[in-house]
């Protein structure tokens, strides 16, 4: 005889952030953004090219701190090359132009 499965929805949809659709729009179009510069990625490791287009550093962001933290080892990366991924990406992001001088505030 067969037992019934308990299943809360809720927490697949929670996990997938499927309950805020900003959220989960964000989320899946970094995925797929992500998908997209995978050779960038690949390249980054193989060759010890530093550099990764912006577009692929703020994917990595957004996946690893507002999505899902763990998903870089889902896709094959190790701890250690999701580390660098995600330091490299975050110092990157820190090195933006600071903003213009703003000439009519007094001194």
């Amino acid at each position: 005889m067969a037992r019934p499965i308990s299943y809360t929805n809720s927490t697949l949809v929670v996990r997938l952030k499927l309950d805020d659709e900003e959220s989960s729009t964000a989320c899946w179009d970094s995925l797929f953004q992500l998908h997209s510069c995978t050779s960038e990625v690949i390249l980054f490791f193989l060759n010890g090219e530093t550099y990764l287009g912006q577009s692929c550093c703020r994917a990595i962001r957004i996946i690893e701190h507002d999505c899902w933290p763990s998903m870089l080892g889902s896709l094959g990366f190790t701890s250690e090359e999701g580390d660098i991924l995600r330091g490299y990406c975050d110092a990157s992001n820190s090195t933006v132009s600071p903003p213009p001088h703003n000439t009519n505030a007094m001194e």
